[in-house]
């Protein structure tokens, strides 16, 4: 049996070698290593994916989150509703741009933020709601944009984990996760499912004038060369980078079907057990599993992952700390037991192997390591 691992990056590029190496080398060739053209081709290549007008590439998915606050005016003070079960860069754009977070919880099937919460949570100094379409499937999104529409809030989507996800309307219609809010942001890091070889992000858009905001932001606050009109950053993706992505882009559907797949044996495998609950699956969202992660109960879920390493199969245990209870994010407004479903998860959940690579032979040597740590 091939090593198991959490994300086998090695594997999938021996696939897609040829394209990825004669891509790279085509950067390197013309010299046009930062803006070049295979960052105007990736983007358009995005937007057509996406079915967005505009994408605007960027550093990383940290720095698209704070480029769409920014390019929004929020300031100091301003209170955005976030999730308190997450990955510490949703909350800490927040903080970093002098705004105030503020945490709500999540439901207890998909772990995704609560629109009710939302509701309850919201102020006259509420300014936008942050959902984050967590490993792999998008937030019930329409009662969020009605909260929306009805308190004139912003929607920054946080769509770092569920690229490629499609949202279904209940009349059918479908767009993709990400498209639904004013802004959307994803991050490219090299785990994420549209993952590139080094640090990457974008920000997406259907109003022109954000886009335009939001161009000037990443480029020093510059639209004419040396000519600053508003305060910007750098963060730039660049062109190796680019170009790495639109030949992973091609393939980003045929990934998330073979992590559907994937999702498929193992939830044969943990069906109806008393000690794990598998993954839910939205009737309004499809799930591109960028983790597989089970809730567990009556176990010390640390010891399930220690035994898993025995059998050399890798586990993570995401999020153990919820923001609300995290020193840096500690605020005299939240004690311990206000959230009581992300307390319960951080406590409860695991993930196991999740990537486009795993065969039916680690399939099986993982849910069978899983299932004997029950049987002790």
């Amino acid at each position: 049996m091939r090593k198991i691992h959490m994300v086998d990056l090695k594997s999938q590029y021996e696939k897609i070698q040829s394209e990825i190496d004669s891509a790279v080398l085509d950067v390197i060739r013309s010299t046009q290593y930062i803006n070049g053209p295979e960052v105007k081709h990736f983007q358009k290549d995005l937007e057509d994916y996406l079915g967005i007008r505009h994408v605007i590439p960027c550093a990383n998915g940290t720095d698209a989150l704070q480029v769409a606050m920014m390019a929004l005016d929020l300031r100091p003070g301003d209170e955005v509703i976030t999730t308190s079960f997450t990955f510490v860069a949703t909350v800490e754009v927040i903080a970093l741009l002098g705004l105030t977070p503020v945490l709500v919880d999540v439901l207890p099937d998909t772990f995704n933020i609560d629109p009710e919460a939302v509701r309850k949570a919201i102020t006259p100094k509420t300014k936008a709601i942050v959902p984050v379409h967590l490993f792999g499937q998008c937030v019930h999104m329409e009662p969020l944009m009605e909260i929306a529409e009805e308190k004139g809030l912003f929607i920054i989507e946080d769509n770092a984990q569920a690229i490629g996800a499609d949202y279904i309307f209940p009349d059918g219609r479908r767009k993709k996760a990400g498209t639904l809010g004013h802004i959307g942001c994803t991050s490219f890091f090299p785990s994420k499912n549209l993952g590139c070889y080094g640090d990457g992000g974008a920000i997406f858009t259907d109003d022109g004038e954000l886009a335009s905001r939001m161009r000037v932001i990443v480029n020093h606050g510059m639209e004419v060369r040396y000519y600053h009109d508003s305060i910007g950053v750098n963060s730039r993706l660049d062109s190796i980078q680019a170009a790495i992505l639109r030949v992973k882009l091609r393939h980003l559907d045929a990934y998330a079907e073979a992590r559907r797949k994937a999702s498929t044996v193992y939830d044969k495998a943990f069906q109806g057990h008393p000690g794990i609950t598998i993954p839910a699956r939205s009737e309004f969202s499809t799930h591109v599993f960028h983790q597989y992660t089970l809730k567990t109960k009556g176990i010390d879920r640390f010891k399930l992952q220690e035994f898993l390493n025995q059998r050399e199969v890798p586990a993570m245990v995401y999020y153990p700390v919820p923001m609300h209870m995290q020193k840096a994010y500690r605020d005299a407004r939240y004690r311990e037991g206000d959230f009581p479903v992300s307390e319960a998860l951080s406590q409860a959940v695991i993930s196991l192997p999740m990537h486009t690579e795993l065969d039916n032979e680690q399939l099986a040597h993982i849910a069978g390591a899983v299932l004997d740590f029950f049987k002790q």
